[in-house]
């Protein structure tokens, strides 16, 4: 039962076409459950990356120990990135923080300012951590450290945990980096005609995209996605076309998919 104040006991639920979001403010017990504490999980399975806890404005590929079902399609590597965000697309090109993304807090963190500021990950292999554990606004140092985290649970939940936000999210500014919170998902096709230059060959298409409220995004709150069930998961012609799913699903007979 919510007894709180109502800006402490905040639950909100969007039912979006790929995922159910639900908010958990900090007066929700959901919000501490959400919560994995990375510091006393095994220490085999937490590592402190080196290259991205001491720079600016990088992102570094890691290896998932088991298939993550991102919008219905299974990876198995992302790329963590130091502006507090997660990209989930096979082809690292400039534009990385515009699509194909898991961002509990995108924005222009600086880990390098302090040697406090880590960059970790947890894989015990059932689910995958990011944290990125207290992180400084660069150029904003003075505001305080951000520490949160998203969890990527192998059934396909995705989890943002907000430990400390130490200012409101919708003062961040955005004109050196962009500020969002959310997912994004894109799909790329290549043009093979040699007319084409090489840098113009692909094209990205973003489907879809879940935008958070960030002023929602707070001390001590959650967010949970559920994943709803999509084309992808058919395994045969007969499931698929029976499928009563709100998405017109087609069988191709040529890729069994």
């Amino acid at each position: 039962p919510c007894i709180e104040p109502d800006n402490l006991c905040l639950i909100k639920e969007d039912n979006h076409s790929y995922y159910v979001s639900r908010f958990y403010g900090p007066g929700e017990a959901r919000t501490k459950e959400l919560w994995i504490d990375v510091a006393e999980a095994n220490r085999s399975q937490v590592k402190v990356h080196g290259i991205l806890s001491n720079m600016h404005r990088q992102a570094s590929r890691v290896i998932l120990s088991f298939d993550f079902p991102f919008y219905g399609h299974h990876l198995r590597q992302i790329t963590i990135a130091t502006g507090g965000f997660i990209f989930m697309g096979d082809v690292i090109h400039r534009m990385l923080t515009a699509t194909q993304y898991i961002a509990p807090l995108m924005a222009n963190f600086n880990p390098s300012y302090s040697r406090n500021s880590t960059v970790k990950y947890f894989d015990n292999g059932t689910v995958f951590v990011v944290q990125w554990d207290k992180v400084y606004l660069h150029g904003k140092e003075d505001i305080g450290s951000f520490t949160f985290q998203a969890a990527l649970h192998s059934e396909g939940r995705i989890v943002f945990g907000y430990k400390e936000i130490p200012m409101s999210v919708l003062e961040i500014s955005d004109t050196q980096h962009p500020v969002k919170a959310g997912l994004s998902d894109a799909f790329m096709l290549l043009n093979p005609s040699p007319d084409v230059p090489e840098s113009r060959r692909r094209t990205i298409y973003e489907y879809h995209r879940v935008e958070l409220d960030t002023s929602k995004v707070t001390s001590v709150s959650a967010v949970e996605f559920t994943p709803l069930s999509t084309c992808l998961q058919h395994q045969s012609c007969d499931a698929c076309v029976t499928s009563e799913l709100t998405f017109n699903c087609s069988w191709c007979h040529v890729l069994q998919r």
